[in-house]
């Protein structure tokens, strides 16, 4: 490829933005010890995750569809507790499953594989979205691993039109001419949000090409040709778990969870806790950071 003199190379170090999270929501803490971790899964494949803190973790979180562990940074800076934040098989820095960035079950299986590696005992696991969906598997098919659930935004009952606006971003253009193409489009779908935790949240989930353009870490592998395995009822399994279970919904505009859902996951699951985040939509980990983190810190 010939030398661009005028492509511009944006360096990345994802250890050092934190200070960035802190600022933005008025935190004065210690950035603890956060190393980047790989667990071996099958046929040589790796997930890797986000290890906060140098003690035994006492927490699991899983993001959702499209995002990357470091979705949860302000979250695990408020809650200064050890914790384990994985990426999604085909997100961030873990490898590709054989059916693809939205098969949950096996997405489950993996991180089940890498959760039996992290942990020395069952531990509270925090699920968003379709990282929610894979943590209520994990749950339910092994709950020796999970001490309780915290679905962050998601029932089973979610489906394709309730989150059509978040698919309609995710399923957007496969390459970006420059950041500030990237940039644009993200702060257009994404209009409560600072520029600056847009951004930054950009570095994260995307990666420069030798040519200069922009891809989205979860777009770089190919599409699987293969069917992925059925997950089951997804309601059905809420209903069996054993442990704890809470839903986190947000109330702004953005949020996939409605009524409905509510109730069928209160129906299903009676002893559940539902906590409304007022002014979060979809992603409260964005959204509300720092309520989230409270609430997280009642399971530890």
């Amino acid at each position: 490829m010939p030398y661009d003199a005028g492509m511009v190379i944006i360096p990345y170090d994802e250890f050092s933005y934190f200070h960035e999270n802190l600022s933005e929501w008025g935190l004065e803490v210690p950035v603890p010890s956060v190393t980047r971790q790989f667990f071996d899964v099958d046929n040589g494949r790796c997930v890797s995750a986000l290890v906060w803190g140098s003690t035994p973790p006492e927490l699991a979180m899983v993001h959702g569809g499209a995002q990357n562990a470091h979705t949860f940074d302000t979250v695990a800076l408020a809650l200064q507790h050890p914790l384990v934040a994985f990426d999604l098989p085909g997100h961030g820095h873990s490898d590709a499953g054989p059916f693809g960035n939205t098969s949950v079950a096996q997405h489950a299986t993996d991180l089940a594989c890498a959760m039996a590696q992290a942990f020395n005992a069952p531990v509270p696991l925090v699920g968003m979205s379709l990282g929610g969906l894979t943590s209520l598997i994990i749950a339910h098919d092994h709950p020796e691993l999970v001490r309780s659930l915290l679905l962050v935004d998601i029932t089973p009952g979610v489906n394709a039109d309730k989150a059509k606006h978040i698919t309609n971003f995710v399923n957007g253009p496969t390459s970006f001419e420059d950041f500030d193409a990237l940039l644009a489009r993200t702060i257009e779908h994404n209009p409560t949000r600072s520029v600056s935790s847009l951004r930054r949240g950009i570095l994260h989930n995307a990666q420069q090409q030798e040519d200069g353009t922009w891809i989205w870490r979860h777009q770089r592998h190919p599409r699987s040709e293969l069917s992925a395995p059925d997950p089951g009822n997804l309601w059905d399994a809420l209903g069996e778990l054993t442990m704890p279970v809470t839903l986190v919904r947000g109330m702004a505009a953005g949020s996939v969870v409605d009524d409905a859902d509510e109730s069928e996951l209160l129906r299903r699951c009676p002893s559940a806790r539902v906590i409304h985040v007022e002014g979060a939509g979809h992603s409260v980990q964005g959204d509300a950071p720092l309520q989230l983190a409270q609430i997280i810190a009642t399971l530890i």
